[in-house]
């Protein structure tokens, strides 16, 4: 049974995962009877290249830095809006993520304030089960968002109703398709003259969860105007928590077969263990592909079956791995 549609969404950033995600939302057929804004930083940019998207009646502009604006007028600035969805982070300062839901919180709270439901910005991994202090130190803060939501649900009474605090959606979507291909990841080379590799991360038998970036905005877009949660969130019958969406579920094994179907023969394959990658780490504790390298080799947290997941389940077609790569593989020519 499908929901009223919010009256009003705000989306914070306009990069990959924005730009997506506002599509799918203004040809959502519930999307006339919503009022859609856009949160830019300050950027002579940005203003460029909007026309390009889609007509600019369909949607409203507001100019605001995260990083530096102070958390007051943060929360000043989200109380008009229904419902928040953070589609930016990876390049914010630490803290900032906190700092965004304390506003959210305080601007559901604030006189007239109309904020009911955040999906932050967790489009990734399964952070509860990776846990505190992981190679990937940028997910204590994840950590942390979800502990100040979850404390907030148990003050408030989570269940439903307006006036009843925030409603909230983490969506666990596994690493965006495109990374996996990467060169800078590490995992699937293509250098030409024969020079193909694939190098497992931890063991051919660990599996990755991946999905592409436009069947996230997908849905987002059906959670939010469509059906939403319906009871599926943590715990029976309730309206908050956390989603799992998987494109694809592969191994490492089925990837480096689905690179040589692709090429139409053999590619090197290699094993780094979790040890090698965590000994790399050590040689460059800032490096950031290094982290993550580390992360996916430990096989926690990062994959969980596609038939479980929000979009099997609603039966929301997705790309598959093999369908990425049929259309986007290409072998640099010396």
């Amino acid at each position: 049974m499908p929901n009223p549609p919010p009256p009003s969404i705000l989306i914070l950033g306009l990069g990959e995962l924005g730009t997506q995600v506002l599509h799918h939302l203004l040809t959502h057929p519930s999307s006339p009877k919503t009022n859609i804004t856009i949160l830019l930083r300050p950027s002579p940019t940005n203003k460029t290249k909007l026309p390009t998207l889609c007509p600019p009646h369909t949607f409203s502009l507001l100019s605001a830095d995260l990083s530096t604006i102070p958390q007051a007028d943060l929360t000043t600035l989200l109380a008009p809006f229904h419902t928040i969805i953070g589609c930016t982070g990876m390049s914010l300062p630490r803290g900032t993520q906190l700092k965004l839901t304390r506003a959210v919180l305080a601007a559901s709270a604030s006189t007239g304030g109309k904020v009911r439901h955040y999906i932050p910005w967790q489009f990734g991994l399964d952070y509860d089960v990776i846990g505190r202090a992981s190679a990937q130190d940028l997910f204590d803060e994840q950590l942390d968002v979800r502990g100040l939501l979850r404390e907030h649900s148990a003050q408030q009474g989570e269940g439903g109703g307006e006036g009843r605090g925030v409603k909230w959606t983490i969506m666990s979507t596994g690493m965006f398709m495109r990374f996996l291909f990467e060169e800078a990841f590490g995992v699937v080379e293509l250098k030409g003259e024969g020079k193909e590799r694939v190098t497992a991360l931890g063991s051919w038998e660990n599996e990755l969860t991946v999905t592409e970036v436009e069947d996230i905005g997908r849905v987002v877009a059906e959670l939010v105007l469509g059906s939403g949660l319906d009871g599926e969130g943590e715990g029976e019958g309730e309206s908050s928590g956390v989603v799992y969406v998987a494109g694809d579920t592969v191994s490492m094994s089925r990837l480096a077969d689905v690179v040589e179907g692709v090429l139409g023969r053999e590619v090197e394959r290699r094993v780094k263990s979790v040890q090698q990658l965590e000994a790399e780490l050590r040689e460059e504790p800032d490096g950031v592909m290094r982290k993550y390298r580390a992360v996916f080799a430990a096989g926690v947290g990062v994959s969980w079956e596609k038939e479980r997941s929000f979009n099997a389940r609603r039966g929301i077609e997705t790309v598959l791995v093999e369908d990425w790569a049929r259309r986007n593989l290409k072998v640099p020519v010396a």
